[in-house]
Protein backbone atom coordinates (compact mmCIF):
# COMPACT_ATOMS: atom_id res chain seq x y z
CA UNK A 1 0.00 0.00 0.00
CA UNK A 2 1.09 3.65 -0.88
CA UNK A 3 1.02 6.27 1.71
CA UNK A 4 -2.53 7.59 1.77
CA UNK A 5 -4.08 10.80 3.48
CA UNK A 6 -7.12 8.48 4.76
CA UNK A 7 -6.98 7.80 7.90
CA UNK A 8 -7.79 4.34 7.82
CA UNK A 9 -5.71 1.45 9.01
CA UNK A 10 -3.27 -0.05 6.16
CA UNK A 11 -5.52 -3.21 6.37
CA UNK A 12 -9.19 -1.66 5.73
CA UNK A 13 -7.58 0.17 3.25
CA UNK A 14 -5.91 -2.62 1.59
CA UNK A 15 -9.58 -4.52 2.25
CA UNK A 16 -11.36 -1.69 0.37
CA UNK A 17 -8.91 -0.86 -2.49
CA UNK A 18 -9.28 -4.60 -3.32
CA UNK A 19 -13.63 -4.28 -3.47
CA UNK A 20 -13.52 -1.04 -5.44
CA UNK A 21 -11.21 -2.96 -7.72
CA UNK A 22 -13.66 -5.59 -7.95
CA UNK A 23 -16.41 -3.28 -9.13
CA UNK A 24 -14.14 -1.30 -11.34
CA UNK A 25 -13.85 -4.69 -13.08
CA UNK A 26 -17.50 -4.78 -13.39
CA UNK A 27 -18.29 -1.46 -14.07
CA UNK A 28 -15.85 -1.81 -17.22
CA UNK A 29 -17.24 -4.99 -18.16
CA UNK A 30 -20.41 -3.08 -18.08
CA UNK A 31 -19.14 -0.12 -19.90
CA UNK A 32 -18.13 -2.59 -22.42
CA UNK A 33 -21.24 -4.13 -22.80
CA UNK A 34 -23.46 -1.13 -22.74
CA UNK A 35 -21.78 -0.01 -25.81
CA UNK A 36 -22.17 -3.33 -27.62
CA UNK A 37 -25.76 -2.68 -27.66
CA UNK A 38 -25.28 0.86 -28.15
CA UNK A 39 -23.49 0.55 -31.45
CA UNK A 40 -25.57 -2.99 -32.85
CA UNK A 41 -29.08 -1.79 -31.78
CA UNK A 42 -31.90 -2.40 -33.99
CA UNK A 43 -35.85 -1.98 -34.34
CA UNK A 44 -38.65 -0.02 -33.78
CA UNK A 45 -37.17 1.62 -30.46
CA UNK A 46 -33.86 2.36 -31.90
CA UNK A 47 -34.28 5.96 -31.85
CA UNK A 48 -34.75 5.94 -28.23
CA UNK A 49 -32.55 3.35 -27.11
CA UNK A 50 -29.53 4.42 -28.78
CA UNK A 51 -28.78 7.57 -27.42
CA UNK A 52 -30.13 6.01 -24.01
CA UNK A 53 -27.68 3.49 -24.07
CA UNK A 54 -24.72 6.09 -24.70
CA UNK A 55 -25.53 8.48 -21.81
CA UNK A 56 -25.71 5.51 -19.47
CA UNK A 57 -22.00 4.68 -20.94
CA UNK A 58 -20.89 8.00 -20.71
CA UNK A 59 -22.17 8.01 -16.92
CA UNK A 60 -20.84 4.96 -15.89
CA UNK A 61 -17.23 5.91 -17.51
CA UNK A 62 -17.04 8.40 -15.00
CA UNK A 63 -18.18 6.38 -12.46
CA UNK A 64 -15.48 4.05 -13.11
CA UNK A 65 -12.73 6.60 -12.90
CA UNK A 66 -14.01 7.69 -9.79
CA UNK A 67 -14.61 4.12 -8.69
CA UNK A 68 -10.59 3.94 -9.73
CA UNK A 69 -9.42 6.92 -8.62
CA UNK A 70 -10.78 5.95 -5.06
CA UNK A 71 -8.86 3.23 -4.38
CA UNK A 72 -5.45 4.96 -5.69
CA UNK A 73 -6.22 7.41 -2.65
CA UNK A 74 -6.91 4.85 -0.14
CA UNK A 75 -3.34 3.84 -1.12
CA UNK A 76 -3.90 0.95 -3.34
CA UNK A 77 -3.69 0.45 -7.51
CA UNK A 78 -6.52 0.56 -10.09
CA UNK A 79 -6.74 -2.24 -12.11
CA UNK A 80 -8.59 -2.10 -15.14
CA UNK A 81 -6.65 -3.53 -18.52
CA UNK A 82 -9.42 -5.54 -20.60
CA UNK A 83 -7.36 -9.09 -19.83
CA UNK A 84 -7.87 -8.04 -16.10
CA UNK A 85 -11.48 -6.90 -16.26
CA UNK A 86 -12.20 -10.20 -19.01
CA UNK A 87 -10.80 -12.75 -15.46
CA UNK A 88 -12.13 -10.65 -12.55
CA UNK A 89 -15.33 -9.27 -14.04
CA UNK A 90 -18.59 -11.46 -11.94
CA UNK A 91 -20.91 -10.10 -14.99
CA UNK A 92 -22.11 -11.99 -17.54
CA UNK A 93 -20.94 -12.34 -21.00
CA UNK A 94 -22.98 -10.20 -23.00
CA UNK A 95 -24.16 -12.13 -26.47
CA UNK A 96 -22.72 -9.64 -29.49
CA UNK A 97 -24.94 -11.75 -32.07
CA UNK A 98 -28.18 -9.27 -30.44
CA UNK A 99 -29.55 -6.70 -32.15
CA UNK A 100 -32.99 -6.83 -31.50
CA UNK A 101 -34.15 -3.39 -29.56
CA UNK A 102 -35.90 -5.54 -26.63
CA UNK A 103 -33.70 -8.13 -26.60
CA UNK A 104 -30.84 -5.16 -25.40
CA UNK A 105 -32.69 -4.00 -22.78
CA UNK A 106 -33.61 -7.05 -21.58
CA UNK A 107 -29.66 -8.30 -21.16
CA UNK A 108 -28.66 -4.54 -19.98
CA UNK A 109 -31.15 -4.56 -17.57
CA UNK A 110 -30.22 -7.67 -16.06
CA UNK A 111 -26.34 -7.15 -15.99
CA UNK A 112 -27.37 -3.62 -14.56
CA UNK A 113 -29.03 -5.32 -11.56
CA UNK A 114 -25.85 -7.77 -11.26
CA UNK A 115 -23.82 -4.96 -10.91
CA UNK A 116 -25.92 -3.21 -8.29
CA UNK A 117 -25.49 -6.39 -6.44
CA UNK A 118 -21.65 -6.30 -6.50
CA UNK A 119 -22.38 -2.56 -5.37
CA UNK A 120 -24.56 -2.98 -2.48
CA UNK A 121 -22.03 -5.91 -1.05
CA UNK A 122 -19.26 -3.49 -1.17
CA UNK A 123 -20.90 -0.75 -0.09
CA UNK A 124 -21.80 -2.99 3.43
CA UNK A 125 -17.88 -3.36 3.34
CA UNK A 126 -16.82 0.25 3.09
CA UNK A 127 -19.69 0.87 5.98
CA UNK A 128 -19.02 -1.80 7.79
CA UNK A 129 -15.11 -0.56 8.40
CA UNK A 130 -16.63 3.52 8.91
CA UNK A 131 -15.26 4.46 5.33
CA UNK A 132 -18.49 6.57 4.64
CA UNK A 133 -16.97 8.57 1.71
CA UNK A 134 -16.53 4.90 -0.13
CA UNK A 135 -20.08 3.86 0.64
CA UNK A 136 -21.29 7.40 -0.37
CA UNK A 137 -19.26 6.86 -3.84
CA UNK A 138 -21.22 4.07 -3.80
CA UNK A 139 -24.94 5.15 -2.97
CA UNK A 140 -24.05 7.70 -5.84
CA UNK A 141 -23.67 4.94 -7.85
CA UNK A 142 -26.46 2.81 -6.88
CA UNK A 143 -29.06 5.61 -6.90
CA UNK A 144 -28.27 6.06 -10.67
CA UNK A 145 -28.34 2.93 -11.98
CA UNK A 146 -31.42 1.39 -9.79
CA UNK A 147 -33.18 4.26 -12.13
CA UNK A 148 -31.40 3.11 -15.22
CA UNK A 149 -32.59 -0.73 -14.12
CA UNK A 150 -35.75 1.09 -13.72
CA UNK A 151 -35.92 2.52 -17.36
CA UNK A 152 -35.00 -0.59 -18.47
CA UNK A 153 -37.61 -2.57 -17.11
CA UNK A 154 -40.18 0.05 -17.61
CA UNK A 155 -39.65 -0.04 -21.60
CA UNK A 156 -40.18 -4.19 -21.07
CA UNK A 157 -43.56 -3.95 -19.41
CA UNK A 158 -46.63 -5.03 -21.49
Amino acid sequence: MYRSPSPLPEQTRSTLSAALNERLADGLDLHSQIKVAHWNIKGPQFAALHPLFETFAVSLAAHNDSVAERAVTLGGKAYGTTRHVAKASRLPEYPQETTKDLEHVRLLAERIESYLVGLRESRALAEKHADMDTADLFTGIITEFEKHAWFLRATLET
